[in-house]
């Protein structure tokens, strides 16, 4: 994993598992469940989070503009988890109770080419990958 990889876990895992004050939102709790679980996957740890919007995205790549080719998952206020994507465009995979069962969907719709994230934006990730790949293919 690399460090900008790690560091945005870490800052993710840091925020999950702060003490809340009771006026917070009631999504926090839900949304540290699906970080923790998220963090606890070897294949979504690899890739680079980034959350907004009780969401949480994976990326291939480090910076922005982020790849938008992996699905993400995001918490209800009644405590489920929801999984789209990989783009807004697309419709909902699905919703469970579990953020464990959440991870394992987006694990099961990751990308052959899931990871470690690219050290670069998802621009210079696409040139990468065409003037790498092999002829034909």
């Amino acid at each position: 994993m690399s460090d900008t990889v790690e560091a945005a876990w870490q800052g993710l895992l840091t925020t999950a598992g702060e003490p809340r004050r009771p006026q917070e939102s009631p999504l926090l709790a839900t949304f540290a469940e699906l970080v923790l679980a998220s963090h606890a996957e070897p294949l979504l740890r690899r890739l680079y989070p980034w959350s907004g919007m009780w969401e949480l995205h994976f990326s291939r790549c480090t910076e922005i503009p982020y790849t938008w080719d992996v699905p993400y998952i995001g918490a209800r206020a009644d405590g489920r988890y929801y999984v789209e994507g990989p783009s807004r465009s697309s419709p909902q995979t699905a919703e469970t109770d579990s953020a464990r069962a959440a991870v394992a969907m987006v694990v099961d719709r990751l990308p052959a080419h899931g990871g470690p994230a690219f050290a670069g934006n998802a621009v210079d990730l696409a040139a990468y990958e065409k003037a790498n790949s092999a002829p034909g293919s």
